[in-house]
């Protein structure tokens, strides 16, 4: 899979914070309505729950695909509590 470029010239594209809804943890991009953007890392670690796949995660996104969904590209998995 082709990496999601990064520019820090713009706010088209940002690194943010979330809980992703992932029954596997090997995909490695998400669509916007299995995402859940919280303000900090913190949050997204305190909101996770491995019992039912919502998983904290660095995110970068959002990217529209060429299916025309928004999509968000895994960074770095969280580490939980």
């Amino acid at each position: 899979m082709q990496e999601i470029p990064f520019d820090t010239e713009t706010n088209v594209v940002n690194e943010v914070y979330g809980v992703v809804y992932a029954p596997r943890s090997s995909r490695k991009r998400f669509p916007e309505n299995c995402v859940i953007i919280k303000d900090s890392a913190e949050n997204a670690v305190a909101s996770g729950d491995l019992e039912n796949h919502l998983l904290p995660a660095k995110l970068l996104g959002p990217s529209r695909s060429s299916e025309g969904l928004m999509l968000y590209y895994l960074v770095e998995w969280l580490p939980q509590n």
